[in-house]
């Protein structure tokens, strides 16, 4: 049997995971967290903070200094809920748009290039056990366990 521990190691590596940062956009850093962040406000209509962290997986302190860096730089924006005004919420600017999908875009082709590489009856496999590996992790007492 294989080394389990090897394999996630060497595939963490290889995908980028453990760089500090993902990419640069127009001469922007982003970090692997920013664009995680960005990437869980793009896909909902201004969540709010709770959420995004929830769906990261991140305690709301750690996930604050995050939001404020990435509202200093222009991407976001931090606003109080209309429904109720205890809850900020949050959306992306229109840089943060542009880099959201920028990052969206690298991310397809990054992926792109490296199923090029397999037929598509294993690109299909791999994608199936990702899926079952998500969801193993998803039962598991041992895993982080984002809330959707």
């Amino acid at each position: 049997m294989e080394n389990k521990r090897e394999l996630f190691q060497s595939m963490v590596k290889r995908f980028g995971l453990l760089n500090k940062n993902c990419c640069t956009v127009d001469d922007v850093e982003i970090s692997l967290v920013q664009s995680h962040i960005l990437y869980e406000i793009d896909r909902r209509e201004w969540p709010s903070m709770q959420q995004v962290a929830d769906a990261l997986a991140t305690d709301l302190s750690t996930f604050s200094r995050q939001v404020q860096s990435l509202m200093k730089i222009g991407l976001i924006t931090k606003v109080p809920s209309s429904a109720d005004k205890r809850i900020s919420v949050l959306g992306l600017t229109e840089e943060g748009q542009k880099v959201a999908l920028a990052i969206q875009r690298d991310m397809e082709a990054h992926l792109e290039e490296i199923f090029s590489h397999m037929t598509e009856f294993e690109q299909d496999m791999v994608l199936q056990s990702i899926k079952l590996l998500n969801e193993a992790m998803a039962k598991s007492s041992v895993c982080c366990k984002p809330m959707y």
